[in-house]
């Protein structure tokens, strides 16, 4: 017998940061570091955004976690593996070939945080009861989403200091990725001792999938899974596109329409008041939806993700380099994200309700990870053929799919809404 919500608020911070970080580095810090590289925008874009593959294929490999060994080994071993890629990364930029076999490392760590990622919400899903899944999706959103700043601020921070202190990108970032690696470890070797072994033979019995392709069928049969899936894949539309180009933009020169930031300048905007407001959003969200259901906040938290969009499109046509109005737009981008994110989640959580539903979980956000990664494929061709501004006006449209679709897709009004015991 699972003992549920068992050490909750010791694992789920350090389980979700280190689930973040690994994804952070490949599909955003990769962009900046290439970008600081000499890459193109254009096949920063191509290449970068391929490595959202691993997050769209993993249902096809998720039931064999189920039936082998358990979630907590999985996510331990791809861990101790991502810190191994990041490695492998740092050691290879000093390289001629640096392009291709950071490339290799990068896609490695991918496939290896996908599968990490299964096992921790799988391990998640079977640790807490279904009304502290939901209280507590703000609190993993927020440090999910904490590890990405620390590896969009402080280690791009770290990496434009080391710019400037040797006068060399190559080694700087050499030096950076190897840091990387060396958090992931540290990471790992906190998770080992947080999470719990509460694993249970029966429990693994209890949530294995009936049949590999079961599994799939199951999960496409429920009712109205085509319009739930439709929002799923354009919930992120404009999103896919800016996380892209926004670190491009800021550090491209006023020439070709960027704002001319440093490297070190863009990771303090992203590691300073950022993170404050980026956690007020997700803990907040969390909490609304807990007291209130989703339904209340759902329209609230679409528009939060794509409203800050506009401010991106005011810099680019106005070509203004003030640090205040810079710092105003991520600070809303950052809360709105964190805010829009933790009912999103939510909303993932509910359409895998059922039989399997660490596999249907793992599918819902297969279909996630592909509405980030078609968009972004295109996102560095579409901003050079229409420049910043045009590219942030397009993002800004992009929004409106999502918004039209809400009021199509169905879900229970008060889903995620703390249930009031009667002997409370």
């Amino acid at each position: 017998m699972i003992q549920k919500n068992k050490w909750a608020w010791a694992w789920i911070p350090i389980l979700y940061f280190t689930q973040g970080l690994p994804y952070v580095m490949v599909v955003t810090v990769s962009v900046i570091m290439y970008k600081k590289l000499g890459v193109s925008n254009a096949d920063i874009g191509l290449y970068t955004s391929w490595l959202y593959l691993p997050w769209v294929i993993k249902p096809l490999w998720s039931p064999l976690l189920d039936l082998k060994s358990t979630k907590r080994n999985w996510f331990l071993s791809m861990q101790l593996l991502i810190a191994i890629a990041f490695l492998g990364v740092g050691l290879s930029l000093p390289t001629n070939i640096f392009f291709v076999t950071s490339l290799a490392c990068f896609w490695m760590a991918a496939f290896a945080s996908a599968t990490n990622d299964i096992a921790a919400d799988g391990y998640y899903m079977i640790g807490l009861t279904q009304e502290k899944q939901s209280f507590f999706v703000g609190v993993r959103s927020t440090f999910y989403k904490l590890s990405t700043v620390t590896g969009q601020g402080l280690l791009v921070i770290l990496a434009g200091f080391l710019e400037n202190h040797y006068g060399d990108n190559t080694k700087a970032w050499s030096i950076t990725m190897v840091c990387a690696a060396a958090m992931m470890l540290v990471l790992t070797i906190a998770n080992f001792f947080t999470t719990p072994k509460f694993e249970s033979s029966a429990a693994i019995e209890q949530d294995k999938p009936t049949g590999f392709l079961e599994v799939f069928s199951s999960f496409f049969r429920k009712s109205g899974m085509g319009l739930s899936l439709a929002f799923v894949l354009f919930f992120r539309l404009g999103e896919s596109q800016l996380v892209k180009m926004a670190s491009p933009f800021l550090l491209d020169s006023p020439e070709v329409g960027g704002l001319g930031y440093s490297t070190a300048e863009v990771g303090t905007i992203y590691g300073t008041i950022g993170v404050i407001m980026l956690t007020v959003g997700g803990i907040l969200g969390g909490v609304l939806i807990s007291r209130d259901g989703l339904k209340k906040w759902m329209l609230l938290m679409v528009l939060s993700l794509n409203v800050p969009n506009v401010f991106y499109a005011f810099l680019a046509i106005t070509k203004t380099t003030s640090l205040v109005a810079v710092v105003t737009t991520v600070v809303l981008e950052q809360f709105g994200y964190g805010f829009a994110i933790a009912g999103f989640m939510v909303f993932l959580i509910y359409i895998a309700e059922g039989v399997s539903k660490t596999s249907h979980y793992a599918i819902a956000t297969g279909f996630m990870a592909l509405g980030m990664m078609l968009p972004g494929l295109i996102s560095g061709y579409v901003q050079e053929w229409l420049g910043y501004d045009g590219f942030f006006i397009w993002v800004v449209i992009a929004a409106l799919p999502s918004i039209i679709l809400l009021k199509y897709i169905k879900y229970p009004p008060n889903y995620g809404k703390k249930v009031v015991s009667v002997n409370e």
